[in-house]
This record gives structure tokens, sequence and C-alpha cells, in this order.
């Protein structure tokens, strides 16, 4: 991450050889940050070229180069810099590679764990590969809060995709609705004339329940995790 003054003297140069190939000179430099001496400039300008900003270019006087610009900035429509071009590049290929992603809402938390009330963020979408969707149908998102699932592999903050349904086979992981009031992710069994939502840590008990009390709401397909 650059300093602001770094960032500052960055755009500077950019923005002075655009349209053009001779760099604003040291006391140009100097003024414009409003730096007391020309080696606060070098120090500045040794620092962007170690972070891969700007390069020196040999035998030319003011010889030096912008190869990118700070992160979020956007290059001018007419700016066709080495940087701009490298910025521009750079979103082409983001873009890209979202067009290949499908959008499925997400629809707040639920619990791997004390079963808690689901809470919906109205708007909020997460991108998915369609890997992770596998076979048609509606989809949607949850992120996990709690460790009643780590057994199946299923972490606190994990997101789950879920296939949207309201039937369910013995032993498949589901969204169930209890009461209909507290939404869980369990495995999901009939036993007899009772439903048993499993938990996959031997530190829970499974719930045992009648029937009308559950309503699946949908069944795992997969999940995304973020290792920071």
């Amino acid at each position: 991450m650059l300093t602001r003054k770094q960032r500052d003297l960055l755009l500077f140069i950019h923005e002075r050889m655009n349209g053009g190939d001779i760099a604003p000179s040291f006391e140009e430099m100097k003024e414009a940050l409003g730096l007391k001496s020309k080696s606060g400039v070098h120090r500045l300008i040794s620092a962007l070229v170690e972070r891969g900003y700007l390069e020196r270019l040999p035998h030319r006087a003011r010889a030096i180069e912008v190869r990118k610009l700070p992160e979020g900035s956007k290059p001018a429509p007419n700016d066709n810099s080495i940087a701009a071009k490298t910025v521009r590049a750079i979103d082409s290929v983001k873009a890209a590679a979202l067009a290949q992603f499908d959008s499925i809402p997400l629809r707040g938390r639920i619990a791997a764990g004390t079963a808690i009330e689901a809470i919906s963020h109205d708007g909020d979408n997460v991108d998915v590969p369609p890997a992770l969707l596998g076979r048609g149908g509606e989809h949607y998102a949850l992120t996990v809060a709690g460790d009643s699932m780590i057994k199946a592999g299923i972490n606190d903050g994990d997101t789950v995709i879920i296939r949207n349904t309201n039937t369910a086979e013995n032993g498949t992981i589901v969204v169930a609705l209890i009461d209909d009031s507290e939404v869980t992710l369990k495995r999901f069994r009939r036993s007899g004339n009772k439903i048993i939502l499993e938990p996959e840590n031997d530190a829970y008990e499974p719930r045992v329940l009648e029937p009308e009390r559950v309503k699946i709401q949908g069944k795992l397909v997969s999940l995304m995790r973020t290792y920071h």
C-alpha cells in the first residue's frame, strides 16, 4: 500500500506525462508535493520503483516511466500511457471473469449451532461459479454461524450454497425452518413418525421433532470459504 505522499507523487508524474514523454523535474515535484528538499523526492521515487509503480530508464535525462497506477485509480478516456493500458487490461480481464459467474441472493445468516432467526439482507448477492450450482433450479446463499456442522466440513463463517426445495432425502444437509421462527442447517433424517435434525459435532444433540414443526427450505449443494 502506498503512503499518501507516494500516491500523490505517482499521480502527479502520471498526469504530467500523459500525452508526452518527459517527466517533471525534481524541483517541480518538490513544489507540487510541498516538500522541503529534493532528497524527499528521491526517497519517494525510490520507494515507487521498489514497489513496481515506476521504472527508471537508463541513459536518458529525467527518464522515468509509470508502470502502474494506484489501486482504484481510473485513467482518463484519452490516456494511452502504459499504466493506463495496464489498468484497462486488468479491468477487462476482471469483467470477463465475472461474466462467467452466476449471481445468487445472499439471504443472511443461518445457524449451525444453537438455532437463531435468519437475518435477511435484501439486495445482497454472491457471485458463484456455475460448477458450484450443479444442475438447475433456484439457489441462494447463507452465511454459517456456529460449529455444529464441522465434521461435515462446514465451518463458522462459511458461505453455503442452497438449492431451493421443500423436500429432502434421508441423509441430506438441509435448511430447516422450525416452528415458523427458527432456521438451522442440519442433516435431515426421518425415523418413524419423527424428523431428526442431526448436527455434525459431538458437542451437540440431535433434535427430534414432530413433522408439522419442520419445513424444508432448501438443501446444501456446495460451500465457499475465505481464508483471512
